[in-house]
């Protein structure tokens, strides 16, 4: 039953679909076939050309802004390295003191053992 409804409700969605679009193809064949981009391209070539005029952008050099981020994260990648690094150190020196003092009593113990 469900699978009935389904169908029927997607059979009149493509007969709606069809009939608009017979509708609209002879309004569709009247537009001009360039007409949008041709509205985008100068749209955006005004904005870049007003864009240009700003003081501030003409020296403007996408290179040298990308060397300076890319220079940044290094810098922050390198510090993170840096700091990890120095952490694992401080982790690694604590756990050699432990295994020491742990190795020392292990002694201690077997010595007072031996002794009873």
């Amino acid at each position: 039953m469900m699978a009935l409804i389904a169908s029927i409700i997607f059979g009149g969605s493509i007969i709606g679909m069809g009939t608009m679009l017979y509708q609209k193809i002879p309004s569709l064949v009247k537009l001009p076939e360039m007409a949008e981009k041709d509205e985008k391209k100068n749209l955006i070539l005004v904005i870049k050309n007003k864009v240009k005029e700003i003081e501030f952008v003409k020296d403007f050099s996408y290179e040298m802004f990308l060397q300076k981020i890319l220079s940044k994260i290094r810098v922050l990648t390198l510090k993170t390295d840096s700091k990890t690094s120095s952490w694992l150190q401080k982790l690694r020196e604590k756990s050699k003191n432990k295994k020491v003092l742990n190795d020392d009593k292990y002694w201690d113990e077997l010595g007072r053992s031996t002794k009873k």
